[in-house]
């Protein structure tokens, strides 16, 4: 029996240098190599290993945050989780790998659905990522043609906040973000220079005591009220810099002031880019930014994606997805 359990040891240590596709394809050799490569062990260390590295996560792909924080002695033997399934369902090939493989009829009917759509989609933007990160988010989406082409100012004015900017995907599909600072650029650059904390304006508070702790709750004011009631999605920017303190909790409750279904319909999309300044600047992993925000608590699509604010990485994947699920929910 030692011996077998050596030789078992042995053959996971093998396993561990080969990568997950090459495991799936041994696992296709034969019931013996199948049986194998479905070891949990092995597939739990190749979760916890990959999953910093992991570039997006959305609703249907964030693995449970309880598989990170409890030993894998503490899992019975008739209870273990299913690490290769998760591993397989949360990796971005993974998903990329479910959405090709899905029906192109899907495709064919968002072409012909924006060949009668009058109106562009139009989005609502917020968040501390788009005014505490050294370099602005904003200006660089203005500012590269080639990646994300400006295609207008429109002229449908929302009460007190303006049109927006519109921009043209390299589909040809057009689309529009109304972006929403908290505070006046002055204030933005003094709380940046400074290490402060600006006062945001577009919301206030409503305190609520919740059994022994103090809640904060948060509504929006009546210019970002109009906003809300007629975007099609929403866009967060958070800030994934390591090096500074978060308040997620604060975070989240004002996304939840921003999606609030009284605003508007319940189903609307929510792309969450996970911001960093430029490359180099060390982040904090995708999957655990949106464990952070609890994000696994909406009740709406969502999907979170790595962004740099200098080089505009990851935004056209995050505008993709979230164009689809726009326009997906304005067929239903």
């Amino acid at each position: 029996a030692a011996l077998r359990g050596f030789q078992i040891d042995v053959q996971l240590n093998i396993m561990s240098f080969l990568s997950p596709q090459d495991l799936c394809r041994l696992g296709s050799t034969s019931c013996y190599w199948r049986a194998a490569v479905q070891d949990p062990l092995l597939w739990r260390y190749f979760l916890l290993r990959d999953l910093p590295s992991w570039t997006s996560v959305d609703w249907k792909s964030l693995p449970d945050e309880g598989i990170f924080n409890k030993a894998f002695s503490e899992d019975s033997d008739n209870a273990l989780y299913d690490y290769m399934a998760i591993y397989k369902r949360s990796c971005p090939q993974g998903r990329r790998s479910l959405k090709s493989s899905r029906p192109r009829y899907g495709t064919v009917t968002s072409f012909l659905q924006s060949l009668v759509t009058q109106a562009e989609p139009r989005f609502a933007m917020f968040g501390p990522g788009l005014e505490e990160l050294d370099n602005s988010l904003v200006q660089k989406m203005m500012t590269c043609p080639e990646i994300l082409l400006v295609a207008g100012l429109p002229h449908r004015q929302i009460h007190g906040i303006g049109s927006g900017v519109s921009f043209q995907f390299n589909n040809n599909q057009k689309f529009n973000i109304v972006t929403l600072y908290s505070t006046t650029s002055v204030e933005r650059r003094r709380a940046r220079e400074e290490q402060t904390v600006a006062v945001n304006k577009m919301f206030y508070p409503d305190s609520s005591t919740v059994g022994t702790r103090k809640a904060t709750y948060y509504s929006v004011i009546a210019q970002v009220r109009k906003v809300c009631e007629v975007v099609d999605g929403f866009i967060y920017v958070a800030n994934a810099e390591a090096h500074r303190e978060h308040d997620r909790e604060d975070e989240l409750a004002r996304i939840l002031a921003m999606i609030d279904p009284a605003l508007g319909p319940p189903n609307r999309p929510l792309l969450v880019l996970s911001c960093v300044s430029h490359v180099g600047v060390k982040r904090i992993p995708c999957v655990h930014v949106a464990h952070q925000l609890k994000l696994n608590l909406l009740h709406q699509p969502w999907m979170m994606q790595d962004t740099v604010a200098a080089t505009l990485d990851g935004l056209l994947n995050g505008i993709e997805w979230l164009l689809e699920e726009a326009n997906c929910k304005s067929a239903q």
